[in-house]
């Protein structure tokens, strides 16, 4: 994620101060339940909110800020927060297993489709040159698919799935470790207005034929029949296909328009990394697959994460 800004000769662009880093530090990191500080897994989840929140706000405010990257932001934070300091030394391994953790947690969100069922809706990421995608994302500790599902939509369309939404109808699809679940949601009116909910996320919601979108097998990325960049729609096309065969739509007159919600200048941004995946490609339509084994601390190396310390840092913040 980092803000696009046009070049300028004069302009220069300084690091977060101190006094930035260890609010951020403070709030986000520290101040939070003894249980998130227990793995660094949850501790990098915590430190890529601050990262969000540093993009999306005191960049924007303060524009002589340097836009930093995950894994920049990342080195600063454990340079500077007294708690994650004594890790520095691991920082590469740490982050490594971090990015290779959260393409194995679950992501659910849902495939909208058009009250003719001829189409459906897509998003596309904040990044220059992001693939389209069904609104989605990753699931919070302790979360229920569908609750998530409600959530995340909701966030990158501005749409309430929640009355619509159906438990039993979904196609879960595991793609190398990673298991994507999306509710079909069908009938939504095409004058719906779409607007994202989240900054530097989402740039552009758009209706798309389906006809229009190519089976990719077991690809997560693909191209549509018009050149389209797609990302983790071909594998849930056939199962789709044959949910709306049996599905009668509710519109009898089939539209022939073309609606795009294009949001322009949104202020968004996407994180989801694109990845291509091998043999092990499983679709599953409304019947739930066993899940990989995603739990904090399974992936880190022979270094341990001395919660304790954190802890006794976190409560000396607040005695200060």
């Amino acid at each position: 994620m980092g803000l696009h800004r046009s070049p300028s000769a004069s302009m220069k662009y300084y690091l977060p101060p101190q006094e930035l880093l260890d609010d951020l530090c403070s709030r986000f990191v520290l101040n939070v339940p003894k249980e998130d500080l227990e793995s660094f897994e949850r501790i990098l989840f915590l430190v890529e909110q601050a990262h969000w929140f540093y993009e999306d706000n005191s960049v924007v405010q303060n524009p002589s800020l340097k836009s930093l990257s995950l894994r920049e932001f990342t080195s600063l934070m454990f340079n500077s927060c007294a708690a994650l300091r004594p890790y520095i030394a691991h920082i590469d391994d740490i982050y490594k297993d971090f990015t290779s953790y959260k393409v194995r947690v679950p992501v659910t969100g849902a495939i909208i489709l058009d009250e003719s069922f001829e189409r459906c809706l897509l998003v596309k990421g904040w990044k220059i040159g992001a693939s389209w995608s069904f609104p989605r994302g990753k699931k919070n500790k302790d979360e229920e698919d569908n609750t998530c599902a409600v959530r995340e939509v909701l966030e990158e369309t501005g749409f309430d799935i929640s009355k619509l939404l159906k438990i039993d109808e979904y196609i879960e699809v595991t793609i190398g470790e990673q298991r994507v679940r999306l509710y079909i949601i069908a009938g939504v009116k095409d004058d719906t207005v779409f607007a994202p909910q989240t900054k530097k996320e989402i740039s552009e919601i758009s209706w798309h034929r389906i006809s229009d979108l190519q089976q990719a097998g077991n690809e997560a990325m693909s191209r549509g029949a018009n050149g389209l960049k797609l990302y983790m729609v071909g594998p849930f096309l056939t199962s789709l296909k044959s949910w709306i065969a049996s599905h009668a739509p509710p519109a009898t007159q089939k539209s022939e328009t073309y609606f795009k919600g294009s949001l322009g200048n949104a202020t968004n941004g996407s994180t989801g990394a694109t990845k291509k995946t091998k043999n092990n490609h499983l679709i599953q339509l409304g019947f739930e697959s066993r899940q990989p084994d995603t739990r904090p601390g399974r992936s880190f190396r022979s270094f341990k994460l001395n919660s304790s310390m954190i802890i006794q840092a976190m409560e000396a913040s607040f005695s200060a």
